[in-house]
């Protein structure tokens, strides 16, 4: 055979076998499969290249191992052990359980902003579960925790606030409902503190019209709160410094109406009579018409 000829047939029998892998499904036997037509055809030497299947780790075990981590107070590795679960059981309890504990880890760790995510993701894939209230739970808290002092910004009271009325609302007979019920009052307190704080600032400045705004908005949103009193008051001296005499007399008489024994009531009593009048409830007000729905929490 001549050298042409042997070349010819070599590079034919090349171009068959690069044909018929390329031909192949993707699938773990195509290694194998490659390494005989290679070797048949004589294209490669050297060690034959085998592929490694790794077993499958039985879903209770990754479960397990989360909950070790768990133990330990590793939350950060325990949530990446949980998240795994839904990774290879996808669609499966373990998937559901996983995202359960995974939001349970963050919450612990703390990791909030990645304990919400998870919580409303399953929520999301989860609304009928008996764990869902514990998720609306677990979101809440996670703002809750984080409430700064009334100086600060209250974005995080005004997101507890709404997860956790949802929780009521959604899950009336929640076991969590009872004490959801106490954090709403107090994440409602820190908003109306902070609409107080600034109602005062805008008083000290003589700014009555911005400070009547923020005084409303205690009544109007949070008038169960224990700054309902001082606002009423606010209101009054608000008013009286800009001239609207009706309106001051008509918040003294909703604050004495409320609060007869309450010392802001003797105080805005003293400051209407510096100008000749006294409280006097007018029906047209706006304050009329929540005066009497007001009362201490």
């Amino acid at each position: 055979m001549s050298i042409a000829r042997s070349f010819r047939l070599s590079a034919a029998r090349a171009a068959l076998a690069a044909a018929f892998v390329a031909a192949l499904p993707a699938a773990p036997g195509r290694a194998d499969i490659l390494d005989s037509i290679t070797s048949g055809f004589g294209l490669f030497s050297g060690e034959k290249y085998k592929t490694e299947i790794l077993p499958d780790i039985p879903a209770e075990d990754i479960y397990n191992q989360g909950l070790a981590r768990m133990e330990a107070r590793d939350y950060e590795n325990a949530a990446k052990k949980f998240g795994e679960l839904e990774k290879q059981y996808p669609f499966s309890q373990w998937a559901r359980k996983g995202l359960l504990m995974q939001t349970f880890a963050q919450y612990q760790k703390p990791a909030y902003d990645d304990a919400v995510a998870s919580a409303q993701r399953y929520i999301g894939l989860y609304p009928t579960s008996p764990d869902t209230p514990y998720m609306y739970y677990l979101a809440g808290m996670s703002y809750y925790n984080q409430v700064p002092a009334v100086m600060q910004d209250q974005e995080t009271a005004e997101k507890a606030l709404a997860i956790f009325s949802q929780l009521v609302e959604k899950f009336p007979k929640s076991e969590y409902v009872t004490d959801v019920k106490y954090k709403i009052q107090v994440a409602r307190d820190q908003l109306a503190a902070k609409d107080m704080m600034v109602g005062r600032f805008y008083l000290t400045r003589k700014n009555y019209a911005a400070a009547v705004n923020r005084f409303h908005d205690v009544l109007a949103k949070y008038q169960t709160t224990r700054h309902a009193e001082e606002a009423l008051y606010r209101l009054t001296e608000a008013y009286f410094a800009m001239g609207v005499v009706n309106e001051a007399q008509t918040a003294a008489a909703i604050l004495g109406h409320n609060f007869p024994d309450s010392s802001w009531y003797k105080d805005a009593h003293t400051l209407l009579a510096t100008g000749g009048v006294a409280p006097e409830e007018h029906q047209g007000s706006w304050l009329s018409k929540i005066g009497k729905t007001l009362g201490a929490s």
